[in-house]
């Protein structure tokens, strides 16, 4: 932990007591019942901070405020401790924050020089601030991100440092093994037929299900089979959170009888096969009918192996990169782009559908493409000078280097290519397809992955081609997203998808789900608010992308490479002051 080795310029005892609302180190904030995306942990430092005390240095807070998707207000999600007398903090509390790929979320970190007690912001000293997103954090190069702090004019405010580590416990998984041992017989002829039910308890007091084993039948001495299920699942990556465990006679009518139940916790659980883990049966009604009722029988704990899965994060934070290549549909089916009835009409207001599918998406996946640069390539125009048909063009009009500057660049390329070049047709996916293959097939050691944007009025004409290029492309590094604008039926699409039935192309299917398809008609936000709309399409058409990825990795055997060595502060910070 950084901050850890200051004697100096450590909090006061008390110092923070009137500042309400700290993150804190076991922060989880619980949705009842659903299981939150990976939880990263993020760490502030700062050098240079501006001094602001006549007679001794600054005392720095850092507050960090996330921003709402629809109306962009900023609302304040934590503060660190106050460190006195320093201008190069390293804060101990931290910021736990739940992490989905899908999602931008943006984030302010403001810094404050204390004054006085008062919870009160606007009663100190504005240091500065920093903006950026989550992503973006992430996405450095060892999930480190360094940035100068703005916001006080004219004036040098220092850098801040964010480092994102994953918690351990969003990725751990148990393997468990439990037996019983004389349990109530419940069946009139045979012996009973038990089952297992686990629950883990939400903040609220209710109870979750999360895993049910098999039925053995006819046995009061059951040895159910081993079974595998996620920490989060279990007890959202808290270890001392009750999980209820009841024990079931199963009856084919579906009016299973209740044998009894008893509590644990993941802790207890991961002592291991031990006297600690011999759990009774207590079933509460004959509890309360008998004096002499000591259990329904016993369960006990007969194996727990941990098992720590590898995820996104870690091959993001090892340094592979994600490649985002988009591209354009051009076909004259798209209506005249002067015309507002056309899908690629340039309101001067705001943007076409075209334009909001490149923005929603490209915004969240240019985070984590180190050098920002995307080809952007056009499909089914006739091209100047002589009206030749390309099926995958340069949008930047320079077909040896078609990489645009930022989702900025690609906007900007889209935009001159409406002017100069005549929609026409056929719409042939294909070629854009291999296009991108080509790239991905040099590249299979897991440094990089490759992602494909296809936005199209969805009218397709080389099907039979494009089933054979994603049969293809699915044993590479890539993943094909296709947002469909406008009105016409997306049935040739939802084929594509594969989410029904895995795609083939002559007898060979696909090795793994690699397309994703949303129409965009499903986004518009009755209200008009565009920011929203964009929101909920990245949020589903980039959902998979993760598991697509590790499933390529996972297939290839291909590990994550480690991290680069974590950040530790220049030497001459940690001196204690006199």
């Amino acid at each position: 932990m950084f901050g850890l080795e200051k004697t100096a310029g450590q909090q006061e005892p008390g110092r923070s007591g009137g500042l309400p609302k700290m993150a804190s180190v076991g922060d989880f904030n619980v949705l009842s019942s659903s299981i939150p995306a990976t939880k990263v942990e993020l760490s502030v430092s700062c050098r240079n901070l501006l001094d602001r005390d006549t007679f001794s240095k600054s005392d720095p807070i850092c507050v960090l405020y996330t921003q709402a998707i629809g109306n962009k207000e900023w609302r304040e999600f934590g503060r660190t401790e106050v460190i006195d007398n320093t201008l190069n903090p390293d804060f101990v509390r931290k910021f736990i924050m739940d992490y989905f790929f899908e999602e931008r979320e943006n984030l302010r970190f403001d810094f404050y020089d204390v004054d006085s007690k008062s919870p009160n912001l606007s009663k100190h000293d504005f240091l500065g601030q920093m903006f950026c997103t989550l992503g973006e954090i992430v996405g450095s190069q060892g999930s480190r991100l360094e940035k100068s702090i703005v916001g006080i004019p004219g004036k040098k405010c220092g850098t801040v440092i964010v480092t994102a580590e994953e918690l351990g416990c969003c990725r751990d998984s148990v393997l468990m093994q439990f037996c019983a041992n004389k349990l109530d017989k419940k069946d009139f002829f045979g012996k009973s037929d038990p089952f297992l039910v686990f629950h883990r308890s939400n903040e609220d007091g209710s109870f979750t299900i999360c895993h049910k084993t098999e039925v053995v039948k006819n046995t009061l001495n059951p040895v159910w089979q081993a079974f595998k299920i996620s920490v989060r699942a279990l007890c959202n990556g808290d270890y001392d959170r009750t999980i209820k465990v009841e024990v079931y006679d199963w009856d084919r009518d579906g009016s299973h009888d209740f044998i009894g139940e008893f509590t644990t916790s993941y802790r207890e659980l991961s002592r291991g096969q031990s006297q600690f883990n011999v759990y009774d049966v207590i079933n509460p009604k004959k509890k309360g009918k008998k004096k002499k009722y000591v259990n329904s029988g016993t369960v006990t704990l007969l194996s727990f192996l941990i098992e720590t899965e590898v995820s996104f994060l870690d091959y993001i934070k090892g340094g592979t990169q994600i490649n985002f290549t988009v591209a354009i549909d051009f076909t004259a089916s798209n209506g005249n782009p002067s015309q507002p009835t056309s899908l690629h009409y340039m309101n001067p207001y705001q943007l076409n559908a075209y334009g909001m599918a490149l923005r929603a998406v490209g915004e969240i996946i240019q985070d984590y493409d180190s050098d920002k640069m995307f080809p952007a390539l056009g499909f089914g125009a006739r091209l100047p000078p002589d009206g030749r048909v390309s099926h995958e063009f340069a949008l930047n009009g320079n077909p040896q280097n078609p990489y645009c500057h930022g989702i900025d660049g690609v906007m900007e390329a889209y935009y001159r290519s409406l002017k100069s070049v005549q929609l026409y047709g056929p719409t042939n996916f294909a070629p854009v397809i291999n296009h991108v293959a080509r790239y991905a097939a040099s590249v299979k050691d897991g440094s990089q992955y490759f992602v494909l944007l296809i936005v199209t009025d969805g009218v397709i004409s080389d099907m039979a081609q494009t089933k054979e290029s994603i049969v293809n492309a699915s044993k590479l590094p890539m993943s094909i997203i296709i947002v469909g604008v406008g009105p016409a039926e997306f049935d040739a699409m939802e084929e594509l998808d594969g989410d029904v039935v895995r795609i083939s192309s002559r007898g060979r299917f696909a090795e793994r789900d690699i397309v994703q398809f949303v129409p965009f008609r499903d986004y518009i936000d009755r209200s008009g608010n565009h920011v929203l709309s964009m929101a909920r399409l990245a949020k589903d058409v980039l959902a998979e992308i993760p598991e697509q990825f590790l499933s390529y990795m996972r297939v290839r055997g291909i590990k994550p490479s480690p991290a680069p060595p974590p950040y530790t502060p220049p030497i001459h910070v940690l001196q204690t002051q006199i």
